[in-house]
Order: C-alpha cells, then sequence, then structure tokens
C-alpha cells in the first residue's frame, strides 16, 4: 500500500519523527537526576556527554524535512540506547523510543516505498502543497 499524496505523507512522517527525536532529547535530561542519586554519581563527563545527546536529538528534531534527517534520527538510536549504561532505567525508556523510531520507518516504508528515501514531487501537481 502507498499513500495516495506521498509528498504530503512525507512532511508528515517527518513531523513525526521529529516529535519522537524532541521527546527522546527531554527523556535524555531526565537521566542526570537518575545517575546523581546511585553509583558513582553525576561526573562532568557524563553531564556533558547526556547534554550533548540531548542537544543533537533536538538538532535532528529540526533536520527531519532534509533528505537524510531520518539517516541521521535512525543513527541516533544507538547512543540513545547506549545511555542504558549510565542507568538501568534508560533500557527501558529508550528501548521504546527505538520500538516507535521502528515502528515509524516500517510506516514510512508501506507509504513511501522506502523508510529512508523521501518521494519524488509528482508531475503537474501543485509545488506550493
Amino acid at each position: 500500500m502507498t499513500a495516495v499524496d506521498p509528498p504530503r505523507a512525507a512532511r508528515a512522517l517527518g513531523g513525526a519523527a521529529a516529535a519522537i527525536l524532541v521527546l527522546e532529547g527531554i527523556a535524555v535530561l531526565f537521566v542526570p537526576r537518575g545517575i546523581a542519586q546511585s553509583g558513582d554519581g553525576l561526573t562532568g563527563t557524563r553531564l556533558t556527554l547526556l547534554l550533548v545527546l540531548a542537544i543533537v536529538l533536538v538538532l535532528a528534531g529540526g533536520l527531519q524535512r532534509r533528505p537524510h534527517g531520518v539517516v541521521i534520527g535512525t543513527a541516533l538510536q544507538v547512543p540513545l540506547l547506549a545511555t542504558g549504561l549510565l542507568d538501568n532505567v534508560m533500557w527501558i525508556v529508550a528501548g521504546v523510543f527505538v520500538l516507535i523510531w521502528l515502528y515509524l520507518l516500517q510506516i514510512r516504508k508501506e507509504l513511501l516505498g522506502s523508510p529512508f528515501h523521501d518521494p519524488a514531487p509528482r508531475e503537474g501537481g501543485d509545488p506550493a502543497a
């Protein structure tokens, strides 16, 4: 099954991908609180890594309108999942986000024919749409 209007579906799915990445960035910002209360505590290196990851996730959300945005978002799922090494509960939280991301890729594949490539604009269509 493909979408009736693939460019419109691509924009809608890009918005969903952007929202997921921003939510992932917000979730990463909660990790330092959990780390500070356990084990070795919150070191400067751990805090820096988490803040950089959160910023990169939010910025990647803004890249979802670009052709390579989904690829970047997919690559960022690995460091998101790796936050489980810092705080055990992040295995669950990041795992849920990764499953949502995989579901989004599946929907993109069904509607657009490929999870990573946007459809070509339709011939004779309204370019402003």
